[in-house]
Order: C-alpha cells, then sequence, then structure tokens
C-alpha cells in the first residue's frame, strides 16, 4: 500500500510539473462563492498541492510504520493482531486519500489552464463540487473498512465508549460504518443536484455531522447495556 501510495503522490508532482510547462504565466489561483476568479497568480502556484500530498504520505507512512512496530515488538498476540488490522486500515485510508487528492490535482489543472487560455471570468470546473463528490466517495471507501479496525487511539469511532472494551468497540464501529457510508451516499447526491458548491460543502458537513452524533447516541447505549451485562453476570 505504500509504495503505492507514493506512486501516486509523486505522480500528481511530476504530473503538474510536466504540464505547467504548457501553461501560460498567469493562471487563475482563487475564486468568490459564485464560481468568479478573483485572483489571478503565478503558475508554479499549483505546485504547492502537490507537495502537500508528499507530506501527507510522509505521516501516513510514518503512522503505519508505527503500527508496524508495534506488531512486531508488543508480547501480547491480542495486541499485535490489533496493531496489525490497524496497519491494513491506515494503508487503504492513506492510498484513498493520496488518489483523491491526486484526482483533484488533475481537475484544478485542468480548470486553471481551460481558463487562462480563454480568458475566463469564472472557473471552468467547479472544484468546490469536485472535492465535496471525492470526499463522498472515500467515506464510502473507509466506512467498509471500518469494522476491519481493533480497538486504538488513531483510526475508527473513538470515544471512552466504544473504547469500553471489545464488544463496544466493535458494535460502535459497524454501526458508524453504516452511518459514514449513508453520508457519503447523500454527499455525492447532493452535490449532484445542487449549483452551488458552497451548499453541497454544507450540506456533507452536516451529514457527517449526523452520522456522527447517531454514533455517539448508539455507542452509549452499547456500552450501557454492556456494563448492565457485566453487573448481571457479577450477580450469578
Amino acid at each position: 500500500m505504500k509504495k503505492v501510495m507514493w506512486a501516486i503522490s509523486f505522480i500528481s508532482l511530476i504530473g503538474t510539473a510536466i504540464v505547467l510547462q504548457f501553461m501560460p504565466e498567469s493562471v487563475p489561483m482563487h475564486y468568490d462563492a459564485s464560481g468568479n476568479i478573483d485572483r489571478w497568480g503565478s503558475k508554479y502556484e499549483n505546485l504547492i498541492f502537490p507537495i502537500l500530498i508528499l507530506a501527507m504520505s510522509l505521516f501516513w507512512t510514518l503512522m503505519i510504520r508505527y503500527f508496524e512496530k508495534k506488531s512486531l515488538k508488543v508480547a501480547d498476540e491480542k495486541e499485535s493482531a490489533s496493531a496489525k488490522s490497524n496497519v491494513k486500515v491506515l494503508g487503504i485510508i492513506s492510498l484513498c486519500m493520496s488518489a483523491m487528492f491526486t484526482v483533484m490535482q488533475a481537475f484544478i489543472l485542468y480548470g486553471a489552464y481551460s481558463e487562462a487560455v480563454s480568458g475566463a471570468t469564472q472557473w471552468a470546473v467547479d472544484i468546490g463540487k469536485v472535492s465535496v463528490i471525492l470526499m463522498g466517495i472515500i467515506f464510502i471507501v473507509l466506512g467498509n473498512y471500518m469494522t476491519k479496525t481493533r480497538i486504538n487511539s488513531v483510526v475508527g469511532f473513538r470515544v471512552s465508549w466504544s473504547m469500553y472494551n471489545d464488544n463496544t468497540w466493535r458494535k460502535s464501529n459497524r454501526f458508524g460504518a453504516y452511518a459514514i457510508m449513508v453520508a457519503g451516499v447523500v454527499t455525492i447526491i447532493i452535490a449532484v443536484i445542487l449549483k452551488n458548491s458552497f451548499g453541497a460543502t454544507m450540506v456533507s458537513v452536516g451529514a457527517v455531522i449526523l452520522a456522527d452524533v447517531v454514533t455517539l447516541v448508539y455507542s452509549h447505549k452499547v456500552y450501557e447495556q454492556e456494563i448492565k451485562s457485566e453487573k448481571g453476570e457479577r450477580w450469578i
């Protein structure tokens, strides 16, 4: 996973460097809420995003290595298995994030080139809407892997209730996975329907917050049930 992630990240940087050779010196760099171009700048500013993608890849690599080392160092078999499962999930997350931002960079470059060549005053590509759709896809993909995590302090739905024991963790993250996938589907549908990318972004944020709140309530319920179950067993 790490090699693929780094390959995608470097594709973003190398691809951008190649495309910049064919771009005008000045290109659109910022837009207002209505999509009007409100700032032009040097085409080389487009290198900033690929560099950030590489920095993000470095972060994920360090996180993955931490759990890889942990899986080898710890003597407890259960803890070792937990670290290994988190390595897999982090690998998927890092790969998805790199791919999402690389695709987004491609749309940014296409839009900037089209607008600069045509002398446009508005965006040719609504980057806000593209990012919302990509984020919705990420929610769906990540939801499919949330259930594969073990208790940890980095990935998954992590609150004191869900992390009480393996049972509360499994149930909370399974429910949270379904909730975030529904939020992803809603995000994509709304982004396609709405013309305003700001509105789509707000709906996406609202859907994620709602998914978190509902999962939080469910997690607390599972926690209370677990406590009652444990108390019942003590009395037997």
